[in-house]
């Protein structure tokens, strides 16, 4: 699914989940849940999963939404700044400056239905999104560095 906004398939999400007479909860499903990945590539393929939860008798399906704001760029970049200052020229910096572009629009989508103890998961992102990720992800992996500089361990 290649768009830069995914507002409209949330939309349809919502229509089609409504639909088929199930309920949707606002809810992120996180990684501590056992969970089955949905897989498939196709840009219809959230219309097969909310079809299996309904054939799994789930009366809902949760629904999770990423909107990029201001202060996530503006945190990003701080700790880009922090971590490779004096050089503010990297690309991640560049990287982290280009998702400006992007700010108010819906970059991640999560639909999901529980049964038999285990949660079943949609989800679907932009690039934009990913890239976003990658970047929080090495700035996260960056700040749990320890530099051991030798003193004291006499």
């Amino acid at each position: 699914m290649q768009t830069d906004n995914l507002i409209s398939v949330k939309d349809d999400m919502i229509a089609f989940i409504a639909g088929h007479g199930m309920r949707r909860l606002n809810g992120y499903v996180t990684e501590e849940v056992p969970t089955v990945l949905f897989e498939e590539d196709d840009a219809d393929a959230w219309k097969v999963f909310v079809e299996h939860a309904k054939a799994a008798n789930s009366p809902f399906v949760t629904m999770s939404e990423v909107v990029l704001e201001k202060t996530d760029i503006a945190i990003l970049l701080e700790q880009l700044r922090d971590q490779s200052y004096p050089d503010d020229d990297g690309q991640e910096f560049e990287d982290a400056q280009a998702l400006v572009k992007h700010v108010g629009k819906t970059g991640y989508l999560q639909l999901g239905f529980a049964h038999q103890g285990v949660m079943f998961l949609f989800e679907t992102s932009t690039p934009w999104y990913e890239r976003f990720q990658e970047l929080l992800e090495a700035v996260t992996d960056l700040g749990g560095i320890v530099v051991d500089d030798g003193e004291g361990d006499d």
